[in-house]
């Protein structure tokens, strides 16, 4: 029994907690929780005791150091009626070898080959805004880079297009954002086997996707060819210490995780970032010239990378402030000492990015958008856990890599060609779900970039 101190924090409700408080602005929410009671809050919601924790050092503890006393909250347990066991769900002994096994699908010698795809495609979105005559109208950028991350993941992995599935992948996907708004109901897990109309939607959604992936894993199976994409990766990949290979639901499970999960967080990435770099013109106007002078109204390759350096400081910048994971849970197994606090066994810890990453404490003026403070100097003055939009520990983003080469190859592909303005006096809103996305999208108007305006930023 645990006898130790008790974290302070909020009463709430006698009934609910503060689920009425963590509803209403999550991200509000979480934020005044710790600039009211510091960097470990205990609060209820419903029958839960959570447990918020913002101090770099003490989240480091959770990551790294005990991190086989915790395993995933509640939330990603639900999320596998979608995900089935892949690495976002997975636990223990089984996470552990099919990651060793997925490791070398993201070495970065084979991320630099996908560099090409990425390329590729948003430069055939860049294409389809000027045929359909878009510039200077108003597009919703959240809906756009979803289409376009989709497109690039469903060709790295699958080596295919996916157009056809476009509607029932978003379905799904919308079913396992909506998933996250359950999951702190006491009755989470029945609210989702429940015959509802919502529930059934995602049922068909789901099915067709399955469907889909499970046909082409027999295809390649069957005809044994290497497409040199992740599919052929997981199909080929190997346990070294048996030498056993992945069954046909282990690599379904991995592969919708890295598909759905993949295009969803990155997307939100970039919409964040396009709308940073509107609220910023000093910001856009140094991104501008640093595309016009490294690329010189040249498509961008995956080993202009390194010279991109502003470019990769406005991506960091921008999941700063907007991370699209912005808050990560994690579950005891057994009662441990975080600081000056006993947390009992079962215990639900809560390690938010944008909580850390909006704290003055760690960041100089938070609300300002700085890339500069990316600089190799400035960043090694901070604690590493200050900044963990990937998480962190064995269980960081196994697609950190990509990522990272995939926003700041997009972000210069299409922002050598175009502009996104905000509309002057409207205001943005959060809606946090499993990410941070903008509520009701993200209407911006494009403008387009004439080879002129190129040509006299270079000169």
């Amino acid at each position: 029994m645990t006898t130790g101190k008790i974290p302070p924090g909020p009463k709430g409700s006698p009934i609910s907690g503060c689920a009425r408080e963590l509803g209403d602005d999550r991200i509000g929410f979480l934020c005044e929780l710790q600039r009211t009671y510091g960097d470990i809050v205990r609060f209820r919601v419903w029958d839960r005791t959570l447990y918020l924790v913002s101090d770099p050092e003490l989240i480091k503890e959770v990551f790294v150091t005990n991190h086989k006393n915790f395993t995933k909250s509640r939330s990603l347990k639900l999320a596998r009626h979608v995900f089935g066991d892949g690495l976002l769900t997975n636990e223990g002994e089984s996470h552990k070898r099919q990651r060793r096994m997925m490791q070398p699908a993201f070495h970065m010698k084979r991320i630099h080959g996908y560099g090409e795809t990425m390329i590729q495609y948003a430069q055939r979105h860049a294409d389809f805004w000027e045929t359909e005559n878009l510039d200077g109208k108003s597009v919703d950028i959240s809906h756009e880079m979803m289409r376009l991350t989709m497109a690039i993941v469903a060709k790295t992995l699958f080596d295919s297009d996916v157009e056809s599935e476009a509607e029932a992948i978003g379905e799904a996907l919308t079913s396992v954002v909506g998933l996250f708004e359950r999951t702190f109901h006491p009755a989470a897990v029945l609210l989702t086997l429940m015959p509802t109309r919502k529930n059934f939607r995602f049922l068909r959604s789901r099915a067709r996707i399955d469907k889909t992936i499970y046909r082409m894993i027999a295809e390649r199976r069957a005809s044994g060819k290497d497409h040199g994409d992740l599919l052929s990766m997981l199909l080929n990949a190997q346990d070294e210490a048996d030498g056993s290979g992945m069954t046909d639901k282990q690599i379904h499970d991995e592969a919708i995780t890295l598909f759905l999960a993949g295009h969803e967080t990155t997307a939100n990435a970039l919409t964040w970032t396009w709308y940073a770099l509107s609220q910023n013109p000093e910001v856009e106007a140094r991104f501008h010239e640093e595309l016009d002078e490294v690329l010189g109204g040249e498509l961008p390759t995956p080993d202009d990378l390194p010279k991109l350096e502003f470019t990769r400081r406005v991506f960091a910048e921008s999941m700063r402030m907007y991370p699209p994971a912005y808050i990560i849970g994690r579950m005891a197994i057994e009662e441990f000492q975080l600081g000056e606090y006993t947390l009992p066994a079962r215990s639900v810890v809560l390690l938010s990015p944008y909580v850390c990453q909006h704290n003055p404490a760690l960041f100089e003026d938070p609300e300002c958008f700085d890339p500069d403070r990316w600089a190799a100097e400035k960043q090694r003055e901070r604690h590493k856990f200050s900044y963990f939009p990937f998480g962190g520990g064995p269980r960081t983003c196994i697609g950190e890599s990509f990522a990272w080469m995939e926003g700041i190859l997009l972000l210069a592909t299409i922002g050598q060609r175009w502009r996104m303005q905000f509309p002057e006096g409207r205001k943005v809103a959060f809606d946090p779900q499993i990410t941070l996305r903008p509520k009701d999208g993200l209407p911006m108007m494009l403008t387009r970039r004439s080879p002129a305006q190129v040509a006299q930023a270079i000169a």
